[in-house]
């Protein structure tokens, strides 16, 4: 008996030595497997795996190449308008390319419109907010302006509650406005527009409907997917025009406007980020500045799924779809302005090459309202982020976002110049 209680111990006591051993060897198993799987995540792109299926989805509801015509002059919608949607993110110069459908005499133009909601809805995180955004911007493109009251105080809301009015030329021309002629070509001044203040909507919404091109910019759509319903209902057959710029510009100019940009980066990074906490909570002395820079990472995130969701399109998307870059757009304005009036189907207008010439040879970048439009020497503007930088700000923003770069053709500090 003593025996086998003996034998009994013993393998016990083996076992639990053989456990303790195992245990070390099983965390560190665990944490590599844990890291491995991080990494497979962010390459990866989950959200983005599941849109690669959007296209297929759409396939099956009776999408077929046919609705889509080739012709840039025949691709316009069932009801003969053209729409388009122009796909950005902040501080990219996507108010430089949204002037350059404001300014034509063909185009009604509304800039950041779902702003409103954003307001409405703070602190409501962006991606839940992702779906509101397309219902309003269907409304929107269908000339119909009552959607905007539902993110408004103001019961009375008139053309000059929405957002960007007083730089709008169809709000500041005549027949609203008499201001200006809407088929002269120059920046608005926005104290001449104040004395067309009350503008009903529903004059809005008639003067729209005029309009054979409606164009709607904006910065709050995430992810290029939530667009694929616009983009096959015959209705509206909507276009997307995507803008990118080197990121580290981007980062630069983010932080030039942090103050401004705070709120809006942490609905982003409440939708994107929720499992980083230290993302959501920085000293409070460095708090701005920790907001913008973490979300510029998703914004990366955000310009790969968009890319490779592209590139996995079908034709039809991709017809309807153009994108450039802030830099080709302000070194070779003229022959931009071309490339996106053709895929726009608009008419070449002369006074538009003098326009965004001067545009981009201004003098110096610096200005005092960065969300302004003004003429500004381009290549300051592109560069400018090579002196206001420091080293580990750069490395930063090219280690989360090398792949974009790679793909958009934007060469680190170590190589050649953009």
């Amino acid at each position: 008996m003593k025996r086998r209680l003996q034998k009994r111990y013993l393998v016990l006591i083996v076992g639990y030595s053989v456990v303790l051993l195992f245990i070390p060897y099983m965390l560190d198993y665990s944490s590599k497997t844990r890291q491995l799987k991080s990494a497979l995540h962010r390459q990866r792109c989950p959200d983005l795996v599941g849109s690669f299926g959007l296209w297929n989805m759409l396939e099956g509801k009776g999408v077929n190449e046919s609705e889509f015509p080739e012709s840039s002059s025949n691709r316009s919608s069932s009801s003969g308008k053209t729409h388009i949607y122009l796909h950005a993110t902040w501080r990219t110069g996507s108010s430089f390319l949204g002037e350059l459908f404001n300014q034509h005499p063909d185009v009604f133009y509304l800039y950041e419109p779902m702003w409103h909601m954003w307001q409405a809805l703070y602190p409501g995180d962006a991606e839940s907010l992702q779906g509101a955004l397309r219902d309003m911007m269907s409304s929107l493109f269908r000339c119909d302006f009552s959607v905007l009251r539902l993110y408004s105080s103001n019961k009375n809301l008139t053309a000059s509650g929405l957002f960007g009015w007083k730089n709008n030329k169809v709000i500041c021309s005549e027949p609203l406005c008499s201001a200006y002629q809407r088929d002269t070509i120059g920046l608005i001044d926005g104290t001449l527009c104040e004395r067309c203040k009350g503008t009903e909507l529903q004059r809005l919404e008639q003067e729209c409907k005029k309009y054979p091109v409606v164009v709607i910019k904006d910065v709050r759509v995430l992810d290029l997917g939530v667009l694929a319903p616009l983009m096959r209902d015959p209705e509206l057959n909507l276009q997307v025009i995507q803008i990118f710029r080197d990121p580290r510009a981007v980062h630069n100019s983010r932080l030039k406007s942090k103050q401004a940009l705070v709120r809006e980066s942490i609905q982003v990074l409440r939708s994107r980020k929720r499992a980083d906490k230290r993302l959501l909570v920085p000293s409070r002395s460095q708090r701005a500045e920790s907001y913008v820079s973490s979300a510029m990472e998703v914004i990366c995130d955000s310009w790969l799924g968009d890319i490779l969701l592209v590139r996995s399109a079908p034709d039809w998307v991709r017809k309807n779809y153009l994108s450039l870059r802030y830099e080709d757009m302000v070194l070779h304005p003229v022959r931009e302005l071309h490339r996106l009036y053709h895929f726009s189907g608009l008419r070449n207008v002369p006074a538009m090459e003098d326009f965004v010439l001067n545009m981009t040879r201004g003098v110096g970048y610096s200005s005092e309202k960065p969300f302004m439009i003004s003429s500004r020497d381009a290549r300051e503007a592109i560069y400018a982020w090579r002196e206001r930088l420091s080293t580990e700000q750069v490395s930063q923003v090219e280690a989360y976002c090398h792949e974009v770069m790679r793909l958009l053709a934007y060469q680190q500090m170590n190589g050649d110049k953009t």
